[in-house]
């Protein structure tokens, strides 16, 4: 079996982070392990308190695990502090992982902010240049980019930007965007694909964003090249927001294992 890795931080409300993160893999048929970063005490309706672990334990993780398994893909998320930032990619640097999902987590769905001003730069210095894909949703990518977003046309010009940051790829997930919602936009420097999917309105998206680009990581350790990872990864995640779970009072979480019969 595939064994791929997520560093992210631990939701304990179990929707987003390393929960979402481990929940998704397994469901596209990989064997996931985890790096935690940051500890949050967080529900559907908010985030309330945020706990980063030092950087020695956090690089001892990432060292146990490279040390013991076949690491076939990683996927980033939470990483909150420059400091935190800085360490994830000094370990993964010596690594070469060929397929590293930066999923630049910046705020939570409640609106919390979950990576500080100054490990922005850390991100686009550090971390992105190592990345096979970098996953902005619109609001991340305005922030990398310095670009408004409203359209298409301005998410391109987003990715172009990004783009120059250094990784292989970009991944700009349209589900924000006023038009064309629920379509996602590939670049690889040359050439724009387009995602076209389904716009399904509904609250409970809690732990998207983790979900899809722990999907694209787990069909990448699988083989698949990057385009079909992210086809088969948003086709999953889309209908795991289909049969998105209303619990809790606020945002419910998506059903990462809505194919099983209950």
């Amino acid at each position: 079996m595939k064994q791929v890795l997520t560093i992210a931080g631990s939701d304990s409300g179990g929707g987003a982070g390393i929960q979402a993160d481990i929940k998704a893999m397994s469901a596209n048929g990989v064997f996931a392990m985890s790096a935690i970063t940051a500890v949050t005490a967080q529900n559907t309706e908010e985030v309330t308190d945020v706990f980063e672990l030092p950087v020695s334990i956090i690089a001892a993780q990432i060292d146990a695990v490279f040390d013991d398994f076949e690491v076939s893909a990683v996927k980033t998320g939470m990483l909150s502090s420059a400091e935190i930032v800085k360490v994830v990619a000094k370990m993964l640097k010596p690594q070469n992982v060929a397929n590293l999902v930066v999923d630049p987590v910046m705020i939570s769905k409640s609106g919390h902010p979950l990576l500080k001003p100054d490990a922005i730069e850390a991100v686009i210095k550090e971390l992105i240049p190592l990345a096979l894909v970098v996953t902005p949703n619109i609001h991340e990518a305005q922030q990398l980019s310095g670009v408004e977003i409203k359209t298409l046309a301005d998410a391109r010009k987003a990715a172009k930007i990004i783009r120059k940051m250094g990784c292989k790829h970009v991944l700009i997930k349209g589900g924000h965007l006023l038009t064309d919602r629920g379509t996602d936009l590939l670049y690889d420097g040359q050439f724009f694909e387009v995602f076209k999917g389904e716009f399904i309105n509904t609250a409970h998206t809690h732990g998207t964003g983790c979900t899809y680009a722990s999907a694209i990581a787990a069909h990448l350790a699988l083989g698949k090249p990057l385009s079909q990872a992210v086809k088969a990864a948003k086709a999953y995640t889309t209908e795991a927001i289909r049969h998105g779970l209303a619990i809790g009072h606020g945002k419910g979480p998506t059903n990462h294992f809505y194919f099983l019969k209950t």
